[in-house]
Order: structure tokens, then C-alpha cells, then sequence
């Protein structure tokens, strides 16, 4: 397993690090770090003594660069990883997904700063960035782990169960883990109040069908890595998938990788979900 790791000088960046360690058991981490200089690429640098002062801080910012590196490289485990350092020039977002692009790690880790959805818009984030546009499955950590021992993962639909019942599969965790699997079936909302009479009937079969779905996946999963249970529940998804991840170490739910206008309409539950789970929000992505 190829884990990719974003790092910056902040205490979260050097406890996504060590939470590496009780997650799983890579071959090799790629630590990524981006020195940002866009701030400081000012036309008024163009003299040659502003410019002289700016090739020291540049060179400066990338000697700081190579100090974490050494740094967070050390909080990993040694000789059974074989440990990668990227520092580039760019901003964080960018030099992040041109690490992954170039280099297809299984999964890119990466903390997350709390901002809520209005900020986000106005600031950017970049962990959203890279949620949105990273090819491979994505570990926004919330919080530090030092244990994993119950997840949830929330199953959307049919769609999303086979690769998220492979990745499980293809990755276990260092250590077994107990699984809530569960399905949540959206209460829609009255039309003018206007009654639909076919309502119960698409009610009654939609939760037969996430029971059996459920059900299907904890069979599955059920084994020596993981210890199975599932749940079918009813409410809005991303708000009752992080009320049920209020006790437990991580959620695992999958992305249908919407762009453009599909996702501005429809919305995401995943990334829904990195903003109103209390805990690590692993997505796990379709590769295409």
C-alpha cells in the first residue's frame, strides 16, 4: 500500500503522521511538502537588491522545507517503509495533486483546517481541493487516531458497495476492527402537502432493498479483519451518518465523484459529511 501524506508545520500535520502508524501497514509513505512563494511573487521584488533578498528567503523557505521533512520522516516507523520526500514549489493544493497524479499512491492523508462551508467558498480549502479532485481515495483527518477499533461505513447505494466492499477488502487495518455498516434512507419532504400515493410503496421497497444491501456486505466482510453488523436508518444521510460516527474512531463512505453542475445541484454526501463528522472521514474513490 502507497500512502501519500501532506504535511505543513501546523501539530495536525505532525499527528496525521503518527496516526499513519495505527491505521495501517504501508510499503511506502509519500511525505508531500509545498513551499508557497505566491504571496511573496510581488512586482516590486524586480530591483536587484529586492530580488537578492527574495532568492535568500526563497532559499531559506526551502531549507525550512527539508528541516520537516526530516522531521515528520523521523515520527514514522523504520525499515519496513520505505519513506519518499516531495518538496516542490506551488501552491499546497496544486503540488498536491500533481504528487498524486504523478506518483498513484492508494491513498493521499490530509488534515483538515475546520472551515466551515461559507469560508470555504470565499478561501478555498485544501483539503477540499484535493477531496474534489484526487484520483485515489482520500483520509481527511479531523482528529488524531491512536487506535482504530470501530468504523462506520455508510453505503449510499448499489453504486458505491463494490469498491468500497473492495478497498476494505484490498486494505485492512493494522488491527481488527469492529464494522457498522449502514444505509440511510432519505426522509423526503412534503410537496404543498400535497399526498403521494406512491409514496409507501417506494418507502417500503427502497428500505427492503437497503436491508438487503446491508446485509449482503456485512456477509462479505465478515471475517478476520473485520467483525460485521448492519444497520438500515432513516433521516438525512450526512447528518445521521455523523450522528452515528460520534462514538467510533472513522467513517468509511464512498464518492460517486460528481462534477461540475451534477455536483452543484445534487450536493455530495461525502464531502457533507468531512464537514459534520467529529472524526477521520476516509473517501474512498472509484479509480477510473
Amino acid at each position: 500500500m502507497r500512502i501519500a501524506v501532506a504535511v505543513d508545520w501546523s501539530d495536525q500535520a505532525f499527528d496525521t503522521v503518527r496516526s499513519i502508524a495505527h491505521l495501517y501497514q504501508p510499503q511506502e509513505v509519500i511525505l508531500i511538502h509545498a513551499v508557497d512563494l505566491h504571496p511573496f511573487e510581488n512586482p516590486l521584488l524586480a530591483p536587484p537588491v529586492a530580488k537578492q533578498a527574495f532568492e535568500e528567503f526563497r532559499q531559506a523557505m526551502l531549507d525550512a522545507g527539508h528541516k520537516l521533512l526530516d522531521q515528520t520522516s523521523a515520527l514514522l516507523p523504520t525499515g519496513t517503509i520505505t519513506i519518499t520526500r516531495r518538496l516542490e514549489i506551488g501552491q499546497p493544493a496544486a503540488v498536491i495533486l500533481d504528487v498524486i497524479h504523478s506518483a498513484h499512491p492508494d491513498l493521499i492523508v490530509i488534515g483538515s483546517r475546520g472551515r466551515n462551508r461559507l469560508t470555504e467558498m470565499t478561501l478555498g480549502s485544501v483539503s477540499h481541493q484535493v477531496l474534489l479532485h484526487a484520483g485515489c481515495s482520500t483520509l481527511v483527518m479531523k482528529q488524531p487516531i491512536t487506535a482504530v477499533r470501530r468504523v462506520v461505513v455508510a453505503l449510499e447505494g448499489s453504486d458505491d458497495v463494490t469498491y468500497v466492499q473492495d478497498w476494505l477488502a484490498a486494505y485492512p487495518f493494522k488491527q481488527p476492527v469492529e464494522l457498522s455498516i449502514i444505509c440511510v434512507v432519505p426522509v423526503p419532504q412534503p410537496v404543498d402537502a400535497v399526498p403521494i400515493p406512491a409514496f409507501d410503496v417506494w418507502e417500503k421497497g427502497t428500505i427492503e432493498a437497503a436491508q438487503h444491501l446491508v446485509k449482503d456486505v456485512a456477509a462479505l466482510l465478515q471475517g478476520e479483519h473485520y467483525v460485521t453488523m448492519g444497520r438500515v436508518l432513516r433521516g438525512h444521510p450526512a447528518e445521521t451518518i455523523a450522528r452515528e460516527a460520534g462514538p467510533k474512531d472513522l467513517i468509511v463512505v464512498g464518492s460517486h465523484a460528481r462534477h461540475g453542475l451534477q455536483r452543484f445541484l445534487l450536493g455530495s454526501v461525502s464531502h457533507a459529511i468531512t464537514h459534520r463528522a467529529p472524526c477521520p472521514v476516509l473517501v474512498v474513490r472509484k479509480r477510473i
